[in-house]
């Protein structure tokens, strides 16, 4: 990796918004996965949760690569989605209109967030509905009363990160070192990355000029040979 690429990265993670995060509930079209992973990454909301009963493709031609620059996290069901947000004590918002729902811009996003988006055709569950501190809608005066959820995801994404902008959030580093260094490694040195799964490794440390720093016993496990054909990755 050379120096202007480690900065550049480094530059990318100082803006990054831990406790600014996106849910997808069952969302199953690999675009919209891909345009809302997009989306995140943009704005710096760094954690993207996903509710499957089945895993989805993610289609890296859509995404642009912006899921190397994220944190996805999978869930089940969604309930264990929801007690890993309360347990966070994020405050849930859910994209549904009902009697209790109110503008997506008069919400406080400043504070730990969540917005879940529900699948393409049904919307969000009844549970999840009811485990939202706050349902928010998407105003519109045309005769189509819905908008695409990566699209919709966009606005409310915009809304949050002009907020956060004015409210300073974006003027220190938030993402712990620990989740910077595996962004390093992995965005980095991708092939080697891969080795390290393989061969069951831990990530080294990247130093300040972008450089691996690992004792030489790392470097000679990462040059064993082990006879899979998915391991042929060249280890100078």
């Amino acid at each position: 990796m050379t120096p202007e690429r480690y900065r550049r990265i480094r530059q990318m993670l100082a803006l990054r918004q831990p406790d600014l995060a996106v849910c997808l509930e069952k969302v199953h079209k690999p675009h919209n996965l891909a345009a809302i992973m997009r989306n995140c990454d943009a704005v710096g909301a760094h954690n993207l949760h996903v509710i499957w009963n089945t895993k989805h493709q993610i289609r890296s031609g859509t995404s642009v690569g912006s899921q190397n620059w994220l944190k996805l996290h999978t869930h089940a069901d969604t309930s264990g989605a929801i007690d890993s947000f309360n347990s966070q004590k994020m405050q849930i918002l859910v994209t549904h209109l009902s009697d209790k729902s109110v503008d997506f811009r008069d919400i406080d996003y400043c504070r730990p967030t969540v917005i879940l988006f529900g699948q393409e055709k049904y919307g969000a569950t009844e549970q999840a509905l009811a485990a939202a501190h706050q349902h928010i809608v998407i105003p519109m005066q045309g005769m189509v009363q819905s908008l695409n959820v990566s699209v919709a995801g966009a606005l409310v994404l915009y809304e949050a990160q002009r907020q956060r902008q004015q409210a300073g959030l974006y003027d220190r580093p938030r993402l712990d070192e620990k989740e910077c260094q595996r962004i390093l490694f992995e965005g980095g040195y991708p092939r080697l990355k891969t080795l390290c799964r393989i061969k069951g490794l831990e990530y080294p440390q990247i130093d300040e000029e972008g450089q691996i720093s690992a004792p030489q016993s790392w470097w000679q496990r990462m040059r064993e040979y082990q006879g899979d054909k998915s391991e042929k990755v060249k280890v100078i």
